[in-house]
């Protein structure tokens, strides 16, 4: 999915860094499915072996384009899970309001917490499928959000949870800690991780609506 980010942080520098990050994101999701698509015209996979019964190296493929496919692979993931650590961080820097301190007015930030220091919920959570990677992270019907990642209440503008979605997007098949409040009195710590082919819609399978109780 395409990346954006909120309109009054569409012209930060922070922001700027976010876009090029994920731009190199794409490109290397798409060098790997290149050298994948190799690897697949051969009828390999990563672990197929490239020697014959008799020990000899397969004269059926092409074992030097399959050998540089396999280790370009390797390199690709480890720049992938690098490249989503940073990405992870340049988030925090754009939604999190400590990071965004001197362009905030002092009062706003009272928005997040209460008197005592409590974050304060953003989001209500109004459904989970059974089998989904919310329900594997324990999230339950009626939680209410207080934190996603980086994200709290200060991270949106208006109802709109788009943040919210983009920090998904972005985080596919790496944890996310949320923290939820539960039974209105009851903090609970989450490990989410987005993924696809879990058998259902979304990268989460759950059905998240904004809070403003």
């Amino acid at each position: 999915m395409g990346f954006t980010l909120p309109p009054r942080m569409n012209n930060t520098a922070a922001a700027d860094n976010v876009r090029s990050l994920m731009a190199r994101k794409d490109a290397i999701e798409a060098e790997t499915d290149a050298q994948f698509s190799v690897l697949q015209s051969n009828g390999v996979a990563m672990d197929t072996p490239l020697l014959d019964a008799e020990g000899f190296p397969r004269a059926d493929i092409d074992l030097w384009a399959v050998r540089h496919a396999r280790v370009r692979v390797i390199e690709l993931r480890n720049d992938h899970k690098a490249l989503m650590d940073r990405i992870m961080v340049a988030l925090q820097k754009v939604y999190d309001p400590a990071a965004q301190a001197q362009t905030v007015p002092p009062a706003a930030s009272s928005e997040d917490s209460t008197s005592d220091g409590a974050l304060q919920p953003f989001a209500k959570v109004d459904g989970v499928a059974p089998g989904s990677p919310a329900a594997t992270a324990g999230l339950l019907r009626e939680d209410l959000v207080l934190s996603f990642g980086p994200l709290v209440k200060s991270s949106f503008t208006g109802t709109s949870l788009q943040p919210l979605a983009e920090l998904v997007a972005a985080q596919e098949n790496q944890e996310v800690i949320i923290e939820v409040l539960r039974s209105s009195d009851r903090r609970v710590r989450l490990t989410f991780i987005p993924r696809r082919g879990w058998g259902g819609r979304g990268l989460l399978g759950c059905h998240i609506v904004p809070y403003s109780g």
